[in-house]
């Protein structure tokens, strides 16, 4: 583990608020939509818009490296190779069953509310909705599971592709199980490099600050508060319907784990708040794992789940696919049969597999279930995808919380769970504001 429950403190001693990450990303969200609400010329200006996407660039550039040392660490380090694969069994049950309430769900309040009903607005944007339905046809399943073999494995780091890291260092780590004694130096070596990265990481969330206020200020600047108002009751379906699913889903698996889903989601609040302000769940992830290591997860749990959850794991995307194709058929007039409904169910839970983190990622996905349920729907895009960067914070947000609760219910499934240092963290008796606190402890 990355830190020892000897580091209790007072939370209230810890820092003045000022100084306190989530109360800065907060800060600046709500300057940044000023800003770009006041000066949406100043704001979409190309430097306001590095702003974001540099923060996200520099968490980008450590998350292979991450991956690499908490998988191969977590494997190295067991004993029986069976557990490695008993822990992604479970992983990956646990994401299919949640992922299809996510995905019912979705479908439920499309249809009860009906978002679509008598929808009035024009097809503009057509030609750029071309471009997602392009992007869609490379979403098959086959050249999905293809995907996942790097050309190189240099290639595979160097384009940050998560799933083609995870399988790299899952082999890696398989292979320096093998050596025993042998690989104690590599161990070693990988741990140490493990905690410089969480360093690094501990200096780069110092931007996070900046980073949101560029990314909000460019959003509300160049869409601006009409693109909201335009099409505000699908977005707040989806935003209530998400919700749901957090409360309801997600707190129905605490509970029964043993925790409370409100007091997690306030242990995640920094990681929240960055997502919000950057609309990438990839923004959070190394942070993510460390505070799921504190929070009493296996190291080894939090090494398999959360990276192979960011693209087999996105309960957001699910919701806002199921949603969105029935408010665009709903809105073209098209009135899907049972058997439509029930391919919307299929496909869906195989094109989110090939989503991940980034913002953008969902339209795509939808383009590639449009496709399949009924080509006619595809031109439909264009009428969410003014608003779709608005919809993606909530897909982002969503999906964060679906992989925080994934990795601590394969935890107690697995029986590596510490209970007890999950209750101190959730009940505030050890600080959880600051990524720092585990590497100088760890």
């Amino acid at each position: 583990m990355t830190a020892t429950i000897a580091t209790e403190a007072p939370v209230s001693a810890a820092k003045p608020w000022y100084r306190v990450l989530y109360v800065q990303v907060l800060i600046a969200i709500v300057l940044g939509a000023l800003f770009g609400w006041l000066w949406p010329t100043l704001a979409t200006n190309d430097w306001i818009k590095a702003l974001g996407d540099g923060f996200i660039k520099l968490i980008k550039m450590v998350i292979a490296p991450i991956i690499f040392c908490t998988v191969v660490s977590g494997i190295a380090h067991i004993q029986d190779a069976k557990k490695v694969g008993r822990i992604g069994v479970k992983a990956l049950v646990y994401f299919e069953v949640v992922s299809t309430f996510a995905l019912v769900i979705g479908l439920l309040v499309g249809n009860l509310v009906r978002p679509g009903a008598g929808f009035g607005g024009g097809m503009a944007n057509a030609q750029a909705v071309a471009g997602y339905a392009k992007q869609a046809e490379a979403q098959k399943s086959v050249d999905f599971f293809l995907h996942i073999i790097p050309d190189t494995v240099v290639g595979a780091f160097a384009q940050g592709e998560i799933l083609q890291v995870l399988l790299f260092s899952i082999l890696f780590g398989f292979a320096l199980m093998g050596l025993g004694e042998r690989g104690h130096t590599i161990r070693a070596f990988i741990d140490d490099a493990a905690h410089a990265v969480f360093g690094v990481i501990a200096i780069v969330m110092k931007a996070a600050p900046i980073g949101a206020f560029g990314a909000m200020a460019f959003t509300i600047g160049k869409f601006g508060t009409g693109a909201i108002l335009n099409l505000i009751g699908l977005i707040a379906t989806f935003y209530v319907t998400a919700a749901l699913f957090v409360f309801v889903v997600l707190g129905v698996i605490a509970r029964l784990v043993g925790f409370s889903i409100f007091k997690f989601l306030a242990y995640i609040k920094d990681e929240l708040l960055i997502v919000l302000g950057t609309s990438s769940s990839e923004s959070a992830l190394p942070s993510l794992m460390e505070k799921l290591e504190r929070l009493g997860c296996s190291k080894s749990v939090v090494g398999l789940v959360v990276p192979t959850g960011y693209s087999f794991n996105l309960d957001g995307t699910n919701i806002y696919m199921t949603l969105a194709t029935l408010f665009i058929a709903q809105a073209l007039g098209f009135d899907l049969t049972f058997t439509q409904q029930l391919t919307i169910l299929l496909v869906a839970m195989l094109t989110s597999k090939g989503a991940s983190g980034i913002t953008g990622a969902g339209f795509i996905t939808l383009a590639a279930t449009l496709a399949v349920v009924d080509p006619r729907l595809v031109p439909g895009m264009a009428i969410v995808l003014g608003i779709d960067k608005f919809m993606s914070e909530c897909r982002a947000l969503t999906n964060l919380c679906g992989n925080g609760v994934a990795c601590v219910v394969v935890s107690w499934w697995e029986g590596e769970l510490d209970k007890e240092r999950l209750h101190a963290n959730l009940n505030k008796r050890i600080d959880p504001s600051d990524v720092e606190t585990a590497i100088t402890t760890g």
